[in-house]
C-alpha cells in the first residue's frame, strides 16, 4: 500500500517535471525528475535494465527530506524517470531515507538497503540524526518496506562507534550465495571507518569486522563505501569529510579516495598497497559501481561539489544536481583508470579531424566547436623549436565567457578553470592535477554535455570534472600555445 507521504512525491514529480523541457537538461548525464539531486544510490542492473536510484528532495532544488527518486537506462547513458522508490514515511526514516545499495534475489524480487534517519532534538536546540539500516523489496518499481525494519541499529556498530555516523550500506552476494555489506562509520578517534556485515537471506544482518580504519589518514568521516574485485585486485571507494591536500592529493575537503589492495576471502581481511584520489577536478562525490552483464565494473558519481552547491544558473531553478559520465573501470600500473563507456561511442556523428596543426598563439578550427562534443586531442612540441611553456583549450566560449583546461609541461601540471563561465561567486573555480607526459606529449579526451565537462587524461590514467552554467549559446573551442605545439584533434558531436 502506497502512503500518503510516497503518493504526494510521486504525484508532484509527475507534474513538475513535465515543466523542465529536455533542451534545460544535460542530454546524457542523469538529473533529477525535478528539483534537488546528490549521491546515486541503488546503482544496479535488474530485470533487463541499469536501475539509478538517487537522493532526491523533489519539491525543492535545494537538499531536504530524501526521498529515493530512480531511473532506469538501457546504454546508461539515455535515461527514463521512474515514479519515486523511497520516501520518509516511516516512524524509522521519518527524517529522510539516506544513501544505499540494490541487488537481485534468488526469487528475482529486487533488495534495497538503504539508511533510515531520525532526527534527535538537543536540548541547546540542535539536533543529531540518528542513522540505522532499513531494507525495502519489490520488482523495479514499487517497493515496500521491511516488517523487520530497521535490521541494523547502534547496537550492531562496533565499541566507540558512532550511531549519528552510520550510513551508506553496499551491498554484494558472495559466490557461496550468502551476502555481505560495508557501511560508513565514524570511530571515537573522530576520523574513519569501513564495517563488514554478513547476512544468508539478504534480511538478517549481523556484525563481521572492521574492513578498513582511516586513523585520520585521509580526512574524517567515510561516506558512501564500495568494495569490488578488479583486475586481479581489490578496490575500496569512499568519500571521506574534511580532507587535508596532500600535494596534488585529494584537495575537495568533501572528496573521494580510491584504496587498492588485496582481500582474502577465507579471513575476509583488506590489506591496502595504494591510494589516489578518484577525480582530480572541482565536482565529483560519493561514487557507485555495478558489473555490467558483459562483466565490465562500470561507476557513476555525483558531479558536484558540497563547497559549490551554491554555484547554480538561477537560486529558483527546478532541478539542481547531475551524476557523472558512466565510466568503465580498469587497474594498470597499480592505479584505477577510468574511460567512458563504449556506448558514448555510438553517439557520435558529424566527425571533423585535423592532424598535425600547428599552434602558436590562438587558433579556432572550421567545424570544432558545440556543448555536447566528444573531443579528443594529442599534443607535442614541434619538431625543432624548443619545448612549449603552456597549451590551454578554451570551451563553453563566447565573447565574454569561456571554461579552460591549460597544461604546463615544464611543471606537468594540468589546470581545469571556469572562474570566467559566468559564476557570479568567488566559489571554487580552479583545480590542479599533476599528470604524466613524454617531452610534452599530452592525450586528452574531453566530453561536453551541456552542463559539464569530463576530461580523460592519457587514456584515463587520470579524470577532472567540472559543472558550469555558461549559457548554450557560447559554444566556441580555441587552442592557445605559448610557444609551438604540433596538435591532432578529432571532434565529434553528440547526438
Amino acid at each position: 500500500m502506497t502512503s500518503q507521504t510516497l503518493w504526494e512525491a510521486r504525484k508532484y514529480e509527475e507534474v513538475f517535471g513535465k515543466t523542465i523541457s529536455p533542451e534545460e537538461r544535460p542530454d546524457f548525464h542523469l538529473s533529477p525528475r525535478t528539483g534537488w539531486m546528490n549521491d546515486p544510490n541503488g546503482f544496479s542492473w535488474y530485470n533487463g535494465k541499469y536501475h539509478m536510484f538517487y537522493q532526491y528532495h523533489p519539491y525543492d532544488s535545494h537538499w531536504g527530506p530524501m526521498h529515493w527518486g530512480h531511473a532506469v537506462s538501457e546504454d546508461l547513458l539515455h535515461w527514463e524517470y521512474l515514479p519515486v522508490a523511497l520516501a520518509p514515511d516511516e516512524i524509522y526514516d521519518r527524517d529522510g531515507c539516506f544513501s544505499g545499495s540494490a541487488i537481485t534475489l534468488p526469487d528475482g524480487r529486487q533488495l534495497l538497503m538503504y539508511t533510515g534517519v531520525v532526527r534527535e532534538h538537543l536540548a541547546n536546540g540542535g539536533h543529531n540524526d540518528a542513522q540505522i539500516q532499513c531494507l525495502a523489496v519489490g520488482d523495479g518499481v514499487d517497493y515496500v518496506k521491511y516488517e523487520g525494519n530497521p535490521v541494523l541499529t547502534d547496537k550492531d556498530i562496533p565499541k566507540g562507534g558512532s550511531r549519528f555516523d552510520f550510513r551508506d550500506p553496499k551491498m554484494w552476494r558472495q559466490e557461496d550465495g550468502s551476502y555481505r555489506c560495508i557501511i560508513g562509520n565514524r570511530p571515537a578517534d573522530g576520523s574513519g571507518q569501513i564495517l563488514l556485515y554478513e547476512s544468508q537471506d539478504g534480511f538478517e544482518w549481523h556484525y563481521k569486522k572492521i574492513l578498513a580504519a582511516n586513523n585520520d589518514r585521509f580526512g574524517k568521516m567515510w561516506e558512501c563505501p564500495d568494495f569490488f574485485p578488479l583486475d586481479g585486485k581489490w578496490v575500496l571507494l569512499t568519500s571521506p569529510q574534511d580532507m587535508v591536500p596532500s600535494g596534488f592529493e585529494y584537495h575537495n575537503g568533501n572528496g573521494t579516495l580510491c584504496l587498492i589492495g588485496d582481500y582474502d576471502r577465507e579471513t575476509e581481511n583488506f590489506t591496502e598497497e595504494a591510494d589516489q584520489s578518484v577525480d582530480y577536478g572541482i565536482d565529483f562525490y560519493a561514487p557507485q559501481t555495478l558489473l555490467t552483464p558483459d562483466g565490465r565494473r562500470v561507476m557513476i558519481g555525483w558531479m558536484q561539489n558540497w563547497d559549490t552547491c551554491n554555484h547554480r544558473r538561477v537560486q529558483e531553478e527546478a532541478w539542481f544536481g547531475q551524476m557523472s559520465l558512466p565510466r568503465e573501470l580498469s587497474i594498470r600500473n597499480g592505479r584505477l583508470y577510468q574511460q567512458p563507456v563504449r556506448e558514448l561511442e555510438e553517439m557520435r556523428c558529424n566527425q571533423v579531424s585535423y592532424q598535425g596543426v600547428t599552434v602558436s598563439g590562438t587558433l579556432r578550427l572550421e567545424g570544432i566547436k558545440g556543448r555536447r562534443v566528444d573531443l579528443e586531442v594529442v599534443i607535442r612540441p614541434e619538431e625543432g623549436c624548443d619545448l612549449y611553456r603552456k597549451f590551454a583549450i578554451r570551451f563553453a566560449q563566447n565573447d565574454l565567457f569561456h571554461t579552460s583546461f591549460s597544461f604546463r609541461p615544464g611543471e606537468s601540471v594540468l589546470k581545469v578553470d571556469r572562474k570566467f563561465s559566468g559564476s557570479r561567486r568567488a566559489i571554487i573555480h580552479q583545480r590542479r592535477s599533476r599528470v604524466n607526459h613524454d617531452n610534452g606529449r599530452l592525450k586528452l579526451r574531453i566530453i561536453l554535455d551541456r552542463f559539464s565537462v569530463e576530461a580523460f587524461v592519457n587514456d584515463g590514467e587520470q579524470v577532472l570534472s567540472a559543472v558550469l552554467y555558461t549559457d548554450q549559446e557560447a559554444d566556441g573551442i580555441s587552442f592557445i600555445a605559448d610557444g609551438t605545439v604540433n596538435m591532432d584533434v578529432v571532434k565529434y558531436d553528440l547526438a
